[in-house]
């Protein structure tokens, strides 16, 4: 062969690498996911990793949408009943609660005045006995307080201020074997003033309401009766304990508390929903964060098994890495295919996590039901948990925060595996074949 005919051959030209992310390196991923039986061991950690982050997601999902139900729930009951800031007179009794009411309501961004009467009381029936908690309200307030309006469940709140009677919370009806009509009778520890002392008031009403908020603790305890009839039960003529502020929106309380106390115009000590429920709602924060990290050792721990499921399979497949390096493929195309072997793994996992913990979360309440029916035990009871059913919200930030944790762990867990099968010498796999 001359020289001129070796100038002439043209130059052999490298194989051109594939383009990142290629159908090429797809299809080589998704054969190393279905393992054959050879490669039993390598299946078994690959349903586990994925078995791992269904179930993380799904229970992260589930308790932070419960956790979200209890503190919206209790807060929404806890304020409704109770009211946003509560104003108390100090120095002088508070007599002229009325003028002090009428000036506060006409604050703006105040949807409610509303002065009370407030004492412990004994309640008692022919069937049964116990505490209460008596409020002296006015007709119209009552009609407009949020954790009542829409609540009551037998009999009306018309004609509550001509002395009809008494509302009572259902679960104390219950306890007392109450309907409306019965009669209660209610004990005062002080009553009238006699030369042997302070008796014992004792005064019976007719139930004339029975209503039901859903939070365990006001429907087994709270009594509504008139104002004035209050006044005069608990020897409280003319005056009132509080009045209770409702706004149209809690969350501006800072706002709001220069405005109610310039239209006071005499001393009073306010205070608000925050200061009196301050220590519950934090423990319910901490119990949320504390339940997100535990169980986010779930999802860790999946993760860790993709780990180890890649690190097996780089071992198997070294022969058939050393062959797709000898036929032109680049450490980064391996460094690609395992990490689409081990993300499919967190992708498809995370998704049915997210699927199942959305469907358990929106049916709580009926799965708590079934399990109580199934067991024959009270998996959810109300005296201890406050609420009369077990709650559920879903918030879009929590399900986004957990779906991005699933997937950031699965991912980094492929990392080291992924670059262990990009670095591997295709000479010394292929050495003793």
């Amino acid at each position: 062969m001359t020289a001129s005919t070796l100038e002439a051959a043209p130059a052999v030209e490298p194989p051109a690498a594939t383009r990142p992310f290629s159908a090429f390196e797809w299809m080589i991923a998704f054969r190393y996911l279905r393992a054959r039986r050879a490669q039993g061991s390598v299946s078994v950690i690959a349903g586990f990793s994925f078995a791992g982050i269904v179930l993380g997601v799904m229970a992260l999902i589930v308790v932070m949408s419960v956790m979200n139900g209890f503190h919206h729930d209790l807060m929404e009951k806890m304020i409704g009943l109770n009211g946003h800031i509560f104003l108390q007179g100090v120095e002088t009794p508070l007599t002229d609660y009325d003028a002090v009411t009428g000036r506060v309501a006409k604050v703006p961004g105040v949807a409610l005045a509303a002065p009370l009467v407030e004492g412990q009381a004994f309640a008692t029936s022919p069937y049964n006995s116990g505490p209460a908690l008596v409020r002296g309200i006015r007709e119209a307030d009552l009609k407009r307080l949020p954790g009542i309006e829409g609540h009551v469940t037998q009999g009306t709140l018309d004609g509550f201020d001509g002395g009809q009677g008494v509302a009572v919370g259902a679960r104390l009806a219950e306890h007392l074997s109450l309907r409306v009509g019965d009669k209660i009778t209610l004990i005062a520890p002080r009553g009238a003033q006699t030369p042997f002392g302070v008796t014992p008031r004792v005064k019976s009403y007719v139930v004339a309401a029975i209503f039901q908020i859903g939070m365990a603790t006001f429907d087994n305890t709270f009594v509504f009766m008139p104002l004035a009839e209050a006044q005069a039960y608990f020897n409280l003529d003319g005056q009132a304990n509080v009045i209770e502020v409702y706004l149209d929106d809690p969350d501006r309380i800072d706002a709001m508390r220069d405005r109610i106390a310039a239209a006071e115009q005499r001393p009073m000590i306010d205070t608000d929903w925050r200061q009196l429920n301050k220590s519950f709602f934090d423990v319910l924060t901490v119990e949320a964060n504390v339940m997100f990290a535990i169980l986010t050792l779930i999802v860790l721990v999946a993760a860790l098994n993709i780990v180890s499921g890649l690190i097996m399979l780089v071992q198997d497949k070294a022969r058939a890495i050393a062959v797709l390096r000898t036929m032109g493929a680049t450490r980064g195309a391996i460094m690609r295919i395992f990490l689409i072997t081990g993300a499919t793994i967190g992708f498809v996992g995370t998704a049915c996590g997210l699927v199942l913990g959305l469907i358990v979360a929106e049916n709580v309440e009926p799965i708590r039901k079934g399990l109580s029916w199934l067991t024959g035990r009270n998996l959810f009871p109300a005296e201890f948990y406050y609420l009369s059913q077990l709650p559920s919200r879903v918030d879009a930030r929590d399900v986004i925060a957990v779906a991005a944790l699933a997937l950031v762990l699965s991912l980094a867990a492929t990392i080291y595996p992924s670059w262990r099968a990009a670095r591997l010498d295709p000479v010394e796999a292929l050495r003793y074949e």
